[in-house]
């Protein structure tokens, strides 16, 4: 495994299996981020937002972490979901993942209960300071309700040896070069959102976590990789096709659906297992098959 300074590239946020009956399918789970590394992820995240964790119990969430550390078997760093509302259970949750191999923590600001940033960077300080693995914070106030971690709060964090990373989750991409200014080269600065991976990568992020990347996987290596060699004529064309996936979703062409369910049923489309969410989630109708399938086709 190489250190967490080399760390880079596209970090899919893995779908977790479920059954029809909502019990987590671990075989499936197993399967899928098996097929995410064989097909070029460069690291996988578990038990993220796409991961479904917030409708999991801390075991399944642990249980979920080991299925894939034992997938991976050592091929890519494995970034564990162990964010909780509370300080001592993420600690909690952060110990166990590392004591089933996970090699980092991503820990999304303590949700619900809207601390202040006192009480935030506080929580942050605690979970760095007793965590065995190093630390990404997972900064997405839009799905949290807590004010984000500003940059320089994070390059105070790093300063301090609590914090090694960052996943930035925002409609606007300067996030990530600020945070880059404020921390070392050691620090690992990703790409979080799905509205503009091209304009994030190009603005230096280290790399690319999201969960459409479920599906659009061979597009997102190809991005990287024009990214990197400074071909920007085909990452252009790549973050075209990527847009495609978005559109899906934000475009409602299909209705009101979930984007979860709609990288499920994509899945399926291409003869792999999606599997299905949990309730208050629910699947694509049946009915939408074919016009997703037309969908598809015309991305290519």
């Amino acid at each position: 495994m190489t250190s967490i300074a080399h760390w880079s590239g596209v970090f899919p946020a893995s779908l977790s299996m479920f059954n029809a009956d909502g019990s987590i399918d671990e075989s499936a789970t197993a399967a899928h981020v098996r097929s995410l590394v064989e097909d070029g992820a460069h690291g996988v995240v578990v038990g993220g937002t796409s991961g479904e964790f917030v409708t999991m119990t801390d075991e399944e969430r642990i249980r979920v972490v080991e299925l894939a550390v034992d997938a991976v078997a050592g091929r890519v760093p494995v970034i564990a979901g162990t964010g909780a509302p509370g300080t001592a259970q993420t600690i909690a949750l952060t110990a166990a993942a590392a004591d089933v191999g996970a090699s980092a923590a991503l820990v999304i600001l303590p949700f619900y209960l809207r601390p202040n940033r006192d009480e935030v960077l506080a929580h942050f300080r605690a979970v760095g300071a007793s965590s065995p693995i190093p630390v990404f914070l997972y900064n997405n106030p839009g799905n949290t309700g807590t004010d984000p971690v500003d940059a320089r709060d994070i390059g105070q964090l790093y300063a301090d040896g609590l914090l090694h990373g960052v996943k930035s989750t925002f409609p606007t991409v300067h996030q990530v070069s600020e945070a880059i200014d404020e921390t070392g080269p050691d620090f690992r600065t990703f790409y979080g959102g799905f509205m503009a991976p091209l304009a994030g990568l190009a603005e230096g992020a280290h790399g690319w976590i999201s969960g459409v990347l479920n599906v659009a996987l061979r597009e997102a290596i190809t991005l990287w990789d024009a990214v990197q060699k400074g071909d920007l004529a085909t990452a252009r064309t790549a973050a075209a096709t990527i847009r495609n996936y978005r559109y899906l979703y934000s475009r409602l062409p299909l209705g009101e659906v979930n984007d979860l369910a709609l990288y499920r049923q994509i899945l399926e489309i291409r003869g792999r297992h999606g599997g299905h969410s949990r309730a208050p989630i629910r699947d694509l109708d049946p009915s939408v098959r074919p016009q997703l399938e037309r969908l598809l086709a015309a991305i290519g």
